[in-house]
C-alpha cells in the first residue's frame, strides 16, 4: 500500500504535496512520512486526477501571500489565469519549489533563471518549440507593483525568506509569533537619512542607498534597509541591496592588515607608496594607483590603511600571498570568494561579496576577535505557546581574530590623524563619539561604501545604483560617508560615550617615525606606536644608519680596511628595491657591494637555486664559501625578501666547499611566499663574508597565480614632497611615517593564537574618542504580516467583474514582533 499515492525515493508527487499541503506539518520524521503516504493513498481513492490537480493548482503556496494560481496571477500580473502569456505562466509554474529564493519581486534575476528552466523543459518534452521557449525566456518580467502597507519592508521580506525555509508554508497555517530584532526608531533613522541624502545627490546620477545595522555582540540586526523606496521600480526598489553581491572597494583592505599582522607587522611598518610594475597579468604588467594619482613615498602601514592607499595595500598582499587573504576572509565570514584564480587586486575590493557578510566581518572588529552572524529573529512561538527557536540558546560567537589584532585594526581605522592626509581633519567619518570606520570606492564609481563601527554596533552604508550604472564623481566618504555620519549621530545621541578597550599584550613604544624600529641619534623625532608585545622591533633603525665605507674602493668597508683608510657615513638607507626612488628623491643610498680591495682570495656566492626562482619542498643549496682564514660557513634562510630575522638552515660548517653542496633547506613547513636564503662565512678575526638570492616557496595549497607574488619593480614618476614633520592642517602631499618590514622569527609562521578577550585597559590617548550601541527591548508591539490576496481559483471562467477577488486570510498567519522604540538601553 505503501507504494501507491506517488510515493517516491527523493520526491515527491502532486497527491503528496496535496496531502502534506493540507494537513500535515513539515516534521522531517518517518511516522510523519507514514501518514503522509496513508493520505496521498486515501486521496488518491476519492478524487479524480484532475480534482487533484485543481485542488493542488487551488491551494498550492506562490510567494507574496498568494495561494493558488488565480491568487498569483493576480498578485503577479493582475491578469485572470486564462489571460496569462506564455512567459507569465512560466514563471508562476517555477515559483511553488521555492517562493522564496525565485521571488520576482526581490530577486528578479533569479526568478527570470526558474523560468528558462520550466520553459526549456516544456520544449524538451514537446509541449512548445524551442524557438518559442527562447523568445518568452526574453521577455522582461513585467510585474504588476506591490501596493501592501508595510513597515521595514526588506527586513520583514528577509524574514518572512527565513520562516519560509526553516518552516515551508506552515508559517501561514501555525499561527506563528515571530520576535524580531528590529529596532524601528533606527529603521526610521535609517529610512529618513539616506533618503534625504540620495536627494541631495541629483547631480551625480545616483537613485539608491542601503543601511544595515547590527549589534556586535549578539548579531541582532537593528535596521535593515534594503532601497531607499521598496516601492520604486525605476531604481529596482524591491531588491535588498544588503543581501546581494557587490564589489566592496577599499573596505576589505583590513582583512589583509590583519593577516599581515598576525605575521609580525605593526601599525608602524614601512611600506613604499611608490609606483610599483607587477609583471604577469593578462594584459601587460599590473600597475596599481592611487585614488588621488600620486604616489606618497615611504608611509607607515597605519597611514596606508588610513589614507586608504592601493599601492601599499597591493604590495602588502604581494608579500603575503593571496591565500592569507581569502583565508582571513573564510575565517570572518565571507563565503563569496571561491573562484581560483584572485590576484593582487582582491585586495581593493574587486572581488564580490554582500552587505550582510561584510558587516559580519566587521563585527569581529568591534568585538574583541568575537565574529557573529547577523540575526533578524529574536524568538519564534507557535499559536499553542510552543518556543520553536529562541536566539538566547544560540552560539554569542566565534572567536576568529586575536583580540590584540582587532584592537590594533581598530586603533588604525579611528585614527583621525592617520586618515587626515588623504580625507582632510574635518571629514565625514568622524563622529562626537569613539568609533572606526572604512571607506570604499569601485571602479567607474559604481559603488560608494563605508563600513564602521562603535565598540556595540557594526553599520554598513552603500549608495549607487542597483542595476550598476555609473555614479559622477561620488566616492565613499562623499556617497555613503554623510549617512554615515548623520545617521550614527542620530542613533547614538542619547547613548554615553565609551571607548574601545585595549586587551593586555599590547605594548606603546617610541620609535623612528620612518622605519617603525628604535630611534638613533640620525632619526627624526620619535612617534609612539602600538605593537603586538612579542612582535615590538628590536634592534636599532635600519634606515639612518651610519655605515664604513672604505676610501680605496668607494665601497662598504670590510674588517680588513685600514682603519684610516675608513669613512664612517649617515645615511637614510631604503630597501634596495626602491634605490632609484631613493636617489631620486634626494636621498644618497649606501653602496651595495664589499671593498674588493681588502677581502683578496674570497669566494662566497650560491650558484643554485637562482635568483627568483620558485622552490618547494627539500632543495639543495650549491655554491661556494671559500675566504682566507676560513673558520666556518652558516647557510640561513629568512622570510620576504628583505627579512628582518634569520633561520638555520646548516651550522657552522668548518670545510671549504667550492662549487658543491653547502646545505639542504627543508622548506615543507614553511608557508608560501618570498624567501632569502644566505651563506655567511666568517674567518679567523671574525671578520664576514655573504652572499644572497632571493627565492619564493610554492608547496601547493591555492593554485599559483601569476600575480600571486611578484619581483616588484619600482619606477621613477613624480611623488609627494618628502617630508619629516607632519604639517598643521591636509595637504595634497602627506606627512610620511612607517616602518620597515618587521623582523620575522625564521620558522614556519604558525596561525595567530586566538584567545578570548582579556580585561580591557584604556585605549592611548592618539585614538579619537567615539561611542557606544542601542539594543531593542522585548514588547509586545505586533506587526501583521499583510493578507491581502485573492481568492484562489484554478477555474477557467472569468470573474462577473473587474472587481478583485475577496481577501483570502489564513486560518494563522504569522506575527513580526517588533521590539518598542521609546528607549534605548544600551546593551553591556
Amino acid at each position: 500500500a505503501l507504494t501507491e499515492g506517488e510515493v517516491v525515493s527523493g520526491a515527491s508527487g502532486i497527491t503528496q504535496q496535496v496531502a502534506r499541503m493540507l494537513y500535515l506539518n513539515q516534521e522531517q520524521t518517518l511516522d510523519r512520512k507514514l501518514k503522509e503516504a496513508v493520505l496521498a493513498t486515501e486521496i488518491t481513492r476519492l478524487y479524480s486526477k484532475e480534482e487533484i490537480l485543481q485542488i493542488y493548482l487551488n491551494e498550492i503556496y506562490y510567494g507574496n501571500l498568494s495561494y493558488g494560481i488565480a491568487a498569483a496571477a493576480e498578485t503577479y500580473f493582475g491578469k485572470r489565469v486564462q489571460d496569462l502569456t506564455l512567459a507569465e505562466s512560466a514563471l508562476l509554474a517555477g515559483l511553488p519549489q521555492a517562493a522564496g529564493p525565485h521571488d520576482p519581486y526581490t530577486n528578479p534575476e533569479g526568478a527570470k533563471a526558474r523560468r528558462a528552466v520550466v520553459l526549456n523543459l516544456m520544449a524538451r518534452q514537446g509541449h512548445i518549440s524551442q524557438q518559442a521557449a527562447d523568445l518568452a525566456a526574453q521577455e522582461p518580467l513585467n510585474l504588476r507593483p506591490l501596493t501592501i502597507e508595510i513597515k521595514a519592508p526588506h527586513f520583514v521580506m528577509y524574514v518572512r525568506g527565513l520562516l519560509e525555509e526553516r518552516y515551508g508554508n506552515q508559517i501561514y497555517r501555525r499561527g506563528l509569533q515571530v520576535y524580531t530584532t528590529l529596532d524601528l526608531e533606527m529603521q526610521r533613522d535609517a529610512e529618513r537619512v539616506a533618503q534625504q541624502h540620495i536627494e541631495s545627490l541629483k547631480g551625480h546620477n545616483v537613485s539608491n542607498a542601503a543601511v544595515l545595522t547590527v549589534n556586535a555582540h549578539t548579531g541582532e540586526i537593528l535596521a535593515m534597509l534594503g532601497s531607499v523606496n521598496f516601492f520604486d521600480d525605476s531604481i529596482q526598489g524591491q531588491v535588498n541591496v544588503t543581501l546581494r553581491p557587490r564589489q566592496p572597494g577599499s573596505t576589505v583592505k583590513p582583512l589583509a592588515y590583519a593577516a599581515a599582522f598576525e605575521r609580525g607587522w605593526s601599525p608602524s611598518t614601512m611600506l613604499m607608496d611608490v609606483r610599483t610594475e607587477y609583471p604577469g597579468g593578462p594584459d601587460g604588467p599590473y600597475v596599481p594607483a592611487n585614488y588621488d594619482k600620486k604616489e606618497h613615498g615611504a608611509v607607515s602601514l597605519r597611514q596606508a590603511l588610513g589614507s586608504s592607499y592601493n599601492i601599499p595595500a597591493v604590495q602588502t598582499l604581494n608579500e603575503l600571498g593571496v591565500p592569507a587573504m581569502l583565508e582571513m576572509a573564510e575565517r570572518l565570514g565571507i563565503t563569496t570568494w571561491t573562484r581560483p584564480d584572485y590576484g593582487l587586486s582582491l585586495v581593493l575590493g574587486t572581488a564580490d561579496t554582500t552587505m550582510i557578510e561584510l558587516v559580519s566581518a566587521f563585527t569581529a572588529l568591534a568585538n574583541a576577535g568575537v565574529r557573529v552572524t547577523p540575526n533578524p529573529i529574536l524568538r519564534v512561538v507557535d499559536f499553542e505557546g510552543n518556543t520553536l527557536e529562541d536566539i538566547a540558546s544560540q552560539p554569542s560567537g566565534e572567536q576568529v581574530l586575536d583580540a590584540r589584532i582587532a584592537f590594533l585594526i581598530t586603533s588604525i581605522l579611528s585614527d583621525n590623524e592617520a586618515r587626515a592626509p588623504a580625507l582632510g581633519r574635518q571629514n565625514n567619518l568622524v563622529l562626537s563619539k569613539p568609533s572606526a570606520a572604512k571607506t570604499g570606492t569601485t571602479e567607474d564609481f559604481r559603488d560608494a561604501w563605508v563600513v564602521g563601527y562603535t565598540p556595540d554596533l557594526v553599520t554598513g552604508i552603500w549608495v549607487g545604483n542597483s542595476d550598476g550604472t555609473p555614479m559622477e564623481n561620488l566616492p565613499g566618504v562623499r556617497g555613503a560617508g554623510p549617512i554615515w555620519q548623520n545617521y550614527m549621530e542620530e542613533i547614538l545621541a542619547d547613548q554615553p560615550a565609551h571607548d574601545f578597550q585595549m586587551p593586555p599584550g599590547i605594548v606603546s613604544l617610541p620609535v623612528c617615525p620612518i622605519s617603525g624600529h628604535p630611534v638613533t641619534e640620525d632619526c627624526p623625532p620619535a612617534r609612539t606606536d602600538l605593537f603586538l608585545e612579542e612582535a615590538a622591533p628590536q634592534g636599532p633603525c635600519p634606515v639612518h644608519t651610519r655605515i664604513g665605507i672604505c676610501r680605496l674602493s668607494g665601497q662598504r668597508a670590510t674588517e680588513l680596511c685600514p682603519a684610516d683608510l675608513v669613512d664612517v657615513q649617515a645615511f637614510t638607507a631604503f630597501p634596495l628595491a626602491y634605490r632609484q626612488w631613493a636617489e631620486a628623491q634626494g636621498y644618497p643610498q649606501p653602496p651595495v657591494d664589499i671593498c674588493p680591495i681588502h677581502n683578496q682570495g674570497n669566494k662566497v656566492q650560491i650558484t643554485s637555486p637562482a635568483e627568483g626562482q620558485t622552490v618547494g619542498g627539500l632543495v639543495e643549496i650549491r655554491g661556494s664559501a671559500i675566504i682566507d682564514e676560513l673558520v666556518h660557513y652558516i647557510l640561513e634562510y629568512g622570510i620576504s625578501h628583505d627579512p628582518g630575522g634569520w633561520g638555520l638552515v646548516r651550522s657552522a660548517t668548518t670545510v671549504r666547499v667550492d662549487g658543491g653542496t653547502l646545505g639542504f633547506w627543508d622548506t615543507r613547513e614553511l608557508e608560501n611566499g618570498p624567501h632569502t636564503i644566505r651563506v655567511l662565512a666568517v674567518n679567523s678575526h671574525g671578520q664576514t663574508v655573504e652572499a644572497r638570492v632571493h627565492l619564493y616557496v610554492f608547496n601547493g595549497g591555492r593554485e599559483l597565480t601569476p600575480t600571486r607574488w611578484t619581483t616588484v619593480t619600482p619606477t621613477l614618476s613624480p611623488t609627494a614632497t618628502f617630508t619629516w614633520a607632519p604639517t598643521q592642517s591636509p595637504t595634497a602631499s602627506p606627512t610620511f611615517s612607517s616602518t620597515l618590514l618587521p623582523s620575522v622569527t625564521a620558522t614556519a609562521t604558525p596561525p595567530a593564537t586566538v584567545t578570548a578577550p582579556p580585561t580591557a585597559s584604556p585605549m592611548p590617548s592618539f585614538t579619537p574618542t567615539q561611542s557606544p550601541t542601542a539594543a531593542p527591548t522585548l514588547g509586545p508591539t505586533l506587526v501583521q504580516l499583510p493578507t491581502s490576496a485573492p481568492t484562489p481559483t484554478a477555474t477557467d471562467t472569468p470573474p462577473p467583474t473587474q472587481t478583485p477577488a475577496p481577501t483570502r486570510t489564513p486560518a494563522f498567519g504569522p506575527t513580526l514582533v517588533f521590539p518598542p522604540t521609546a528607549t534605548r538601553t544600551p546593551r553591556p
